[in-house]
């Protein structure tokens, strides 16, 4: 068994070097380095090679980001996406899964180097918000804590030790505690605090009865949610679940995370919905019946969610999502929904895997 430490010299410097640029990317370098990392992926991720042959792709023709082909997400249901497992990487390090409901199938994503996930997600929020150590951190993940391969459950620990507060922590099903703590909290010292939490679970608790003003009159709170009700609610609109947290917190604004479990890269929102992706990460939008149409930035209409994540650098850093969304200025973007069927065109080709 192989690990990244004992890869062939030659190979083990090629990653490294790829690490290295992926770390201290820029917009002006953006675009060389994701050709780079295309080109590596091309040759030493099986599923992926696989998908461009049956594709009829030759990498080496490939000279820009709009001819790069982006892999359905679905794969991650479906085999194991992990660069250099041809080299004999077998044994990964951690494996994040999503959530599902009883009876489908889970992505698995294959991590074997969580460094580079925790030093890239660290690098993404501290460009938008600042460093960590002007934080407290609270979390309300319910769903995500019950099990133990969460990617934002990892995330978010690693953000309360960067933060170095003791008062940082995890919120279960104790939403009293939760409040008490954050009123607590807002009387002690100057830090912001950033409560971050699954959607259901924020409504849950503004719907618990206690007056939550306090946190809007602080101007020290940010609130974050990350999407979704894991069935535990009825779906509602980015816009609406906003509206109730805003009114019930007297928020000016309610931040968003856009991530998944398929991605090492964030993007925030600091209200809106308005995503701002990060240094390593780059939107990309589809044509919604032909997935390997890509559209000029300047598009006004509604798209496929293509990502280029850099830091899935050792799985596929060119991911085609099963959401919608518009490009919004100056590089930002809008989710706008989901494409209502599940498997998105193009995972066929791999059945016979």
């Amino acid at each position: 068994m192989q690990t990244l430490n004992n890869l062939p010299p030659e190979l083990l410097r090629q990653r490294h070097t790829l690490r290295e640029r992926i770390l201290s990317v820029t917009a002006a370098d953006f675009n060389a380095t994701a050709l780079a990392v295309f080109r590596y992926q091309a040759v030493y991720n099986p599923v992926y090679k696989t998908y461009l042959s049956l594709l009829g792709i030759t990498p080496g023709q490939v000279t820009g980001l709009a001819q790069i082909p982006f892999m359905p997400i679905g794969f991650f249901k479906q085999h194991p996406v992990l660069s250099l497992a041809g080299v004999g990487i077998t044994e990964p390090t951690t494996t994040f899964a999503s959530s599902g409901t009883t009876g489908t199938q889970t992505s698995r994503h294959i991590v074997p180097d969580t460094a580079l996930y925790a030093d890239v997600s660290r690098r993404i929020f501290e460009q938008q918000y600042g460093p960590l150590t002007n934080f407290h951190i609270l979390a309300l993940l319910p769903s995500y804590l019950e099990r133990n391969n969460s990617s934002l459950v990892y995330m978010v620990q690693q953000f309360i030790q960067d933060s170095g507060s003791a008062q940082s922590g995890f919120y279960l099903n104790d939403r009293d505690a939760l409040t008490g703590h954050l009123r607590t909290l807002l009387q002690q010292d100057d830090r912001t605090v950033l409560l971050i939490g699954v959607t259901f679970g924020l409504l849950d608790w503004i719907e618990e009865g206690a007056d939550l003003h306090f946190v809007g009159k602080s101007n020290r709170v940010i609130v974050m949610e990350t999407g979704g009700m894991k069935g535990r609610r009825k779906e509602l609109l980015r816009e609406e679940v906003h509206a109730l947290l805003t009114d019930k917190l007297a928020l000016p604004a309610i931040h968003s995370e856009y991530g998944m479990t398929e991605l090492l890269s964030q993007a925030y929102s600091p209200g809106e919905g308005l995503f701002y992706p990060g240094a390593t990460m780059r939107v990309l939008l589809r044509d919604t019946n032909d997935p390997f149409c890509i559209y000029p930035e300047t598009y006004t209409r509604t798209g496929g969610i293509n990502v280029i994540d850099l830091a899935n650098l050792d799985s596929c850093s060119f991911i085609e999502t099963q959401d919608l969304g518009q490009f919004g200025p100056d590089g930002t973007f809008r989710v706008i929904g989901r494409f209502d069927n599940s498997d998105i065109r193009g995972c066929n080709l791999m059945a016979s895997l």
